[in-house]
């Protein structure tokens, strides 16, 4: 009879530094793998505390508390029959650790510290934690720690744990190793050595952010890394916002030899989610032995001398790998139910689109963002356009997925939160938590247009929203009598004889008016109403108008949150087409088509705007994508950009692709400073400028780019030079 192992994997919707509710968290998704038969079950990286705790993993409380809470999990009998892999700061030998902490039969069994620290993008573990690079050492378990676990679970034994690079092996000879997110990524992961060593289960417990197109990516590696090296490997990921801008994007799996078997919804609301397996041992130790190159690897491994560090590439990498081990059997009883021993079937995952995850992320975010800031819900300046109207969209959608959970009922917080969002008022249907919950506002001026007017009301009926429609001529009015009886000038459009200057002016006045109105309407529009608490502000400027600048500071697009700032023009204009067809939402179609305007001059004799953002801007969105991709995926300086973009834009002369890289990278510099009071945004795009945690830059520069242009304009003339001589270029 074969082997078998149920294995399972949580998701946990996780609040940094907030131990009750992770506790809380835990205990359930403990108890869920429990009741599925589960032998070993995998929490997600630094389960315990949260992981965007950030520099308070430099307080010793951090772990002290993430003690007491592993001390709680092992009172309270779940880590009995079962091996239970959790995540907690340790401080060993005066440096701090990111680790694994395998627990069973009651007992801290093993801690397995992080190789690999992600540095890269919006982290920095190297700022709190050090990377072990050895084999296996001796760790005394706290006293405090000890001293609150179940009275008689140490007597008689060690205090002290392996601490390092170690992997455990049950009664029954199932033998069981670790990895922590980033090291999935490296290029020689600790899952080879620990699977030419002979390792059945690889665990990684993860912290990865959401990004567009991405999870690819991710489960790639895992199919690619089972099926070159078989084995079983369970990944648990963290899901929904636990402090930051940051989406952690669940799509927790169990894939074997290059199959996945079991995988987790990647935008789901629920608090936690546990998937589960049944894995054939057997048919692991059999697709590695049946191939040479393999054995002859982990042959070649096993035979190192004692004490080097085995097979190449040389030390220190990979340090020595120690088992450990446990006192209980992981595999299914022999006498089990022959149906609770058949293997689960391969699946294909569910793949969503940028478009939909375009919608789903930032609106998981928003949700998390909410229930736990305690708000009644969002305040929208709707203003008729693409992006506005995507937040809407996104807010819209975020409705209709609360109410299907709460008819559900089977997430307790979900439905708590529908119920204290709209009060007295059962919701009988999205619409009516979207009334309870979005506050969209038209603010408009003299320079407004009847279309976008129009627009915004319609889509704000389409969606269900509590909608109001103003005009703050008054108060800009009133902003420059001020100014004129201050100065005895008054500022003009340039269309009226105004110079550049009074004509910027005048336009930032009517953003900077709307930014106010929008949070004195956040805050007294629940009283209004007849309800407490307040809203939060949403922005809507994209991720290509923080790139280029294009945004006036501290105007509409300063808010407390920014759920489209890290999205493209691009991708927002393919998520509105998505969203029209799949809610229902015509109006989101015309917006679309509608050329992006910011209605901030006046308009022609009969009322239209010729006034638009690509010609203000002196560049197009596209052209804005391509120059974010190349500036920070790509790393390219000005003179790289222009080569690189010479062999992309094959329509343009070499004179014109320098231009408009110039041209950029003025406007990029000129305007840089505004990222550094930028809105929270949602984290979408590789290229994002945000300047506080993505894209860490200087905010002030020399924005000729003197010794730059040079250089470019030496390669302009080579290059015309070598197409006036006929040469290959």
């Amino acid at each position: 009879m074969s082997t078998v192992m149920r294995v399972s994997s949580c998701t946990l919707n996780l609040h940094a530094l907030s131990f009750s509710s992770n506790l809380r968290s835990l205990l359930l998704g403990l108890s869920l793998a429990s009741a599925s038969g589960a032998r070993y079950c995998l929490t997600p990286e630094l389960s315990l505390c949260g992981y965007s705790c950030e520099d308070h993993f430099l307080e010793q409380d951090t772990e002290e508390h993430c003690w007491e809470v592993l001390a709680a999990l092992l009172r309270s009998g779940r880590c009995q029959t079962m091996l239970c892999d959790f995540g907690m700061p340790v401080l060993f030998g005066g440096a701090r650790y990111n680790c694994r902490v395998l627990c069973c039969a009651g007992r801290v069994q093993a801690i397995r510290p992080k190789m690999s620290l992600a540095g890269d993008g919006n982290y920095r573990e190297g700022r709190w934690f050090a990377a072990w690079g050895g084999g296996a050492e001796s760790y005394r378990l706290p006293q405090a720690f000890l001293d609150l676990c179940t009275e008689g679970t140490y007597s008689g034994a060690s205090p002290s744990v392996p601490f390092g690079f170690v992997a455990l092996r049950s009664r029954d000879g199932i033998s069981v190793g670790c990895e922590t997110c980033e090291e999935l990524w490296t290029p020689s992961n600790p899952s080879v050595p620990q699977a030419l060593l002979g390792v059945d289960v690889i665990g990684n417990g993860s912290g990865s952010h959401h990004e567009l197109r991405k999870l690819g990516q991710r489960q790639g590696l895992m199919q690619a890394s089972t099926m070159k090296n078989g084995g079983c490997y369970v990944y648990s990921n963290l899901r929904g916002c636990d402090g930051t801008r940051l989406y952690f994007d669940g799509s927790s799996s169990i894939a074997v030899n290059g199959e996945v078997l079991a995988s987790a919804d990647q935008f789901a609301l629920d608090q936690v989610e546990v998937i589960t397996a049944t894995v054939d041992v057997d048919s692991i130790r059999s697709h590695r032995a049946a191939r040479p190159s393999f054995a002859a690897q982990a042959a070649a491994l096993q035979r190192a001398p004692p004490g080097a560090s085995k097979g190449a590439p040389p030390p220190p990498y990979p340090p020595p790998l120690t088992f450990v081990d446990i006192p209980i059997p992981l595999a299914a009883p022999p006498l089990a139910s022959r149906y609770d021993r058949i293997p689960t079937s391969p699946i294909s995952p569910r793949a969503y689109s940028p478009e939909q995850e375009c919608v789903l992320g930032p609106g998981s975010w928003l949700y998390d963002y909410m229930r736990r800031s305690r708000a009644g819900g969002f305040l929208l300046p709707l203003s008729g356009g693409a992006d506005s109207a995507a937040v809407a969209a996104i807010v819209g959608a975020l409705t209709v997925r609360m109410y299907e959970g709460y008819v559900r009922g089977e997430d307790r917080t979900l439905v708590d939160e529908v119920d204290r969002v709209c009060g007295d008022k059962k919701p009988g249907s999205a619409r009516d938590i979207a009334n309870a919950m979005l506050h969209t506002v038209y603010m408009g001026t003299e320079n407004s247009s009847s279309q976008t007017r129009a627009r915004a009301k319609a889509l704000a009926e389409e969606i269900g929203c509590y909608h109001t429609d103003l005009n703050v001529d008054s108060i800009t009015s009133a902003i420059i009598n001020v100014f004129q009886i201050a100065t005895g000038r008054r500022p003009m459009f340039a269309c009226n004889g105004g110079t550049g200057g009074e004509d910027l002016a005048l336009q930032n006045i009517q953003a900077r008016t709307r930014m106010v109105v929008a949070y004195l309407f956040g805050q007294l529009l629940p009283w209004c109403r007849n309800r407490s608490g307040f809203l939060l502000v949403l922005g809507s400027a994209n991720v290509d108008e923080g790139l280029r600048g294009y945004m006036t500071k501290y105007d509409c697009s300063s808010a407390d949150l920014n759920p489209i700032g890290g999205i493209s023009k691009a991708d927002l204009k393919n998520m509105l087409v998505y969203a029209a067809r799949e809610y229902g939402w015509p109006t989101l179609s015309s917006i679309v088509a509608a050329p992006p305007t910011a209605e901030l001059r006046p308009t022609t004799g009969d009322g239209e705007h010729t006034q638009t953002d690509e010609e203000d801007m002196g560049m197009t969105y596209a052209e804005l994508t391509a120059f974010g991709k190349l500036r920070k995926q790509g790393r390219c300086g000005p003179v790289s950009m222009y080569r690189r973009l010479l062999g992309m834009w094959h329509n343009l002369e070499p004179a014109e692709v320098a231009a408009k890289v110039q041209r950029f990278f003025y406007f990029y510099a000129l305007n840089r400073h505004k990222m550094c009071t930028v809105t929270p945004s949602y984290h979408a795009e590789g290229y994002s400028p945000d300047d506080n945690r993505f894209d860490l830059r200087p905010f002030l520069y020399d924005v000729s780019w003197g010794w730059q242009k040079e250089r470019m304009a030496e390669l302009v003339k080579k290059e015309e030079e070598l197409q006036e001589g006929g040469g290959m270029t």
